[in-house]
C-alpha cells in the first residue's frame, strides 16, 4: 500500500497558562496552506483519508477529503506526544528562540513539559501504522498527522532511532511503501512543491 503522511497546517499560537490542553485551530495562512495540498492532491486516486484527533490535524484533512468525497477517519493512534500540553507553541519559533523546551525535545526529554515517554509514543504510532497497513492493503491513504508522529514513522522505517531528527515543514507529504508482509520503505520525505505551486496551471 502508499501511506501519505502529512504534517497538518500552520496552527494558531496558544500560550501556557489555561491549565486545559491545547488544541488550536488553523492560522488564515494555515486554512491556505490545507487548500493548497488538497488541490495537489486532487490529481492522485485517494482511497482513504485518516486524522489525529487534534483539530489542527482534522482541518487539514477536511478539504483533501472533499476533493475526494471521502470522509476523515479519526485514528487516536496518530496524536501527538504532547497532547496533554496546555500550549501549542511551533517548533520552528522554540528553536528560532533557543528555547530550553526546544533542547528538551530534541533529547527527548519530554516528560519534562508533560510529554509521552519516546518509547511509549514511538510504540504507539508504529501499532497505529502497522493497522493501517493491515487494514488497507493495496490501497492508497493519506494520514494527516504531526511532526513527531511522522519523525517516528521515517525513523522506525530508516533504522533512526533519535526521536525527533528532522523537521517535516506545514503540510508537507512524507511517502512510505508498505506490504503487510513487514517490508516498508521510504519513498518521499517533505515534499512541498505544493506551497509554491498547483497541479495543471
Amino acid at each position: 500500500m502508499d501511506l501519505l503522511f502529512v504534517r497538518h497546517a500552520e496552527p494558531v499560537r496558544i500560550e501556557s497558562g489555561s491549565g486545559v490542553p491545547a488544541n488550536p485551530p488553523l492560522t488564515d495562512r494555515g486554512h491556505e496552506q490545507a487548500a493548497r495540498l488538497a488541490a495537489w492532491l486532487a490529481g492522485e486516486h485517494i482511497d482513504a483519508v485518516v486524522s489525529s484527533p487534534q483539530l489542527r490535524a482534522l482541518e487539514t484533512a477536511a478539504p483533501i477529503a472533499a476533493a475526494h468525497a471521502l470522509t476523515v477517519e479519526v485514528v487516536e493512534g496518530l496524536v501527538e506526544y504532547d497532547v496533554q500540553s496546555d500550549q501549542y507553541i511551533p517548533i520552528e519559533a522554540l528553536k528560532a528562540a533557543n528555547d530550553p523546551q526546544w533542547q528538551a525535545m530534541v533529547d527527548g526529554r519530554w516528560e519534562e513539559y508533560g510529554g509521552e515517554d519516546p518509547d511509549a509514543f514511538r510504540k504507539r504510532v508504529i501499532d497505529a501504522l502497522d493497522q493501517l497497513v493491515a487494514r488497507f492493503a493495496g490501497r492508497r491513504v493519506v494520514a494527516v498527522c504531526h511532526g513527531g508522529v511522522i519523525n517516528a514513522v521515517m525513523g522506525a522505517t530508516l533504522g533512526i532511532d533519535r526521536a525527533l531528527w528532522f523537521e517535516p515543514a506545514y503540510t508537507s507529504l512524507s511517502r512510505i511503501a508498505a506490504s503487510r508482509t513487514g517490508v516498508r520503505s521510504v519513498v518521499t520525505l517533505n515534499e512541498t512543491a505544493h506551497l509554491d505551486a498547483r497541479r495543471g496551471t
